[in-house]
């Protein structure tokens, strides 16, 4: 396959692969398979990006996988991915929607660790960082989601 046409290959199926993880995991009532769907996607979604993306896609992808963890309360792996989102995005200086998502992604699995002090560090960091999001919708959708985590209450 042409180098071009291979990219292309990977760029849609981490697109579409993220796009049915974030449908799954707004899909009430998921059952088991699409559970397991919904963790293979995100996965996958991941892994295309590590062969074509930028370091904000591969940032993305594991607040992706991390997010996916949270909600199925599984801390370890929702840790060790949003470890993995912080790390890129440091890394690579990412700013913006990126930088607030990765504080975002280390709050929510601290709290199912139920570390309320790093979990309050975390908060205050994407709060910091989230209010600072240049464009207004994205900045509203962040806040909103941040408020779902909440302080001082672990899961």
């Amino acid at each position: 396959m042409p180098e071009k046409q291979e990219k292309d290959t990977h760029q849609k199926f981490a697109i579409d692969l993220f796009n049915l993880t974030w449908d799954l995991i707004e899909k009430e009532g998921r059952n088991e398979i699409e559970t397991d769907r919904m963790i293979h996607a995100a996965h996958a979604s991941r892994y295309h990006w590590e062969v074509v993306g930028e370091a904000e896609n591969i940032a993305r992808g594991e607040w992706l996988v991390s997010r996916v963890y949270a909600l199925l309360t599984r801390i370890e792996p929702c840790l060790y991915h949003a470890k993995a989102c912080l790390k890129t995005t440091l890394k690579n200086e990412l700013q913006d929607f990126d930088l607030a998502f990765a504080y975002e992604a280390m709050a929510r699995a601290l709290d199912l660790t139920g570390d309320e002090v790093e979990k309050a560090k975390y908060l205050a960091l994407a709060e910091e960082a989230g209010v600072k999001i240049e464009d207004p919708s994205d900045r509203k959708y962040f806040l909103s989601e941040l408020r779902s985590i909440q302080p001082g209450t672990s899961s």
